[in-house]
């Protein structure tokens, strides 16, 4: 009996079930129970770190937040698109691989489908900004003059705008959201590119607007700072060491964003290649057990950054108060001692009697 109330809850949806799901709950595991309690615990132990680890970066940003400077303001925002990821979607698919099973129904499933395509876009536009704002500073120096925090929060606006009218196309009509072949989790319908042109062409426009071009921005992005980079060494060196000290932090900000960037396009890339070989290849080419491994890869992305900007200590540059550090201790009788002071993207030597005024 429950086998028949779950074939009549989801055969209403069989026009927009992949060819080879009509036959069969789409939500019924096709992986062994050992696998999908395996895959349960790792998305749990990735969840539980992502959370924390971009929950820390937005709180020790908060405690800054009329200070960030515009590359800062766009850190706090991918922690919010990987925080988002981790909170909104990951107890859904934790559940369903520990139930052995999709629970939550299409609702839950359109649902699901829609925050990690949402959070998902949210998180490569806003790199793709990063890769642009790193690409005009370093490559175009009076750039920096004119940027302000304003501008930051117009590109904000811009991004969020740009993720939500993708993410909520297919409820238009023109795409859907559908079970993975290993039916525990869900996501974009690529499936829909073997049924019609209109699919083909919905895929392929998703493919476009939300991993090519920004893909290849990133990547100009990177290659054009590599190349100033390195014809410019012997010109810094000739400045004098306060704009020696800033290049260096802008150097240093700009490794953290290609860790970023790098990090992402490993974790997505793999899956990038399945889902497009499912929606243009041949009907039940790629493997049930293949498909689920660049799937479980992609659910990491969001863990890396936070570990990233520990690696690097962008900690002190972009998400807490400046730091003074001693850099004299001899003769602390007669001269004053000096600190580095590091704030807002710039580094100054003062003495401690202006620290004491300060």
């Amino acid at each position: 009996v429950a086998g028949m109330d779950s074939k009549q809850n989801f055969s209403s949806q069989d026009d927009h079930e992949p060819q080879y799901q009509q036959d069969e709950d789409p939500f019924t595991s096709k992986l062994p129970k050992e696998a999908d309690i395996v895959a349960g615990i790792y998305l749990l132990l990735i969840g539980v770190m992502s959370t924390l680890g971009n929950g820390y970066v937005i709180y020790m940003s908060t405690q800054r937040k009329k200070k960030l400077r515009p590359a800062e303001i766009m850190t706090v925002n991918l922690a919010v698109c990987d925080l988002g990821i981790s909170v909104v979607g990951k107890p859904f698919s934790i559940i369903a691989f520990f139930s052995h099973r999709w629970i939550f129904g299409w609702s839950g499933c359109r649902w699901y489908g829609w925050a990690g395509f949402f959070f998902g876009i949210g998180s490569l536009i806003t790199m793709t900004a990063v890769s642009l704002d790193r690409y005009f500073k370093i490559c175009y120096l009076s750039y920096g003059t004119w940027l302000k925090r304003h501008h930051a929060f117009i590109c904000l606006g811009i991004i969020w705008s740009y993720a939500t009218f993708w993410a909520t196309i297919p409820f238009a009509g023109l795409g859907n959201y559908s079970p993975e072949p290993f039916g525990t989790s869900c996501t974009l319908d690529w499936w829909l590119a073997q049924g019609s042109v209109a699919g083909q062409a919905f895929i392929l426009s998703i493919l476009f607007f939300c991993l090519l071009l920004p893909t290849a921005v990133i990547m100009f992005s990177y290659v054009k700072i590599i190349a100033k980079v390195k014809s410019s060494a012997k010109e810094v060196a000739h400045y004098d060491t306060r704009i020696q000290n800033s290049h260096v932090l802008e150097m240093k900000l700009t490794k953290v964003a290609m860790l970023i960037c790098t990090g992402f396009l490993f974790a997505w890339i793999p899956y990038a290649v399945v889902s497009v070989w499912s929606a243009f290849g041949r009907p039940g080419s790629v493997p049930i057990k293949v498909s689920v491994i660049p799937t479980l890869l992609a659910k990491s992305a969001a863990m890396y950054n936070p570990v990233i900007y520990q690696v690097i200590d962008c900690k002190s540059a972009c998400c807490r108060p400046g730091d003074l550090k001693p850099l004299q201790k001899k003769d602390s009788l007669k001269k004053p001692r000096l600190y580095t002071v590091s704030t807002d993207n710039k580094s100054e030597v003062i003495d401690e009697t202006q620290v004491d005024s300060a």
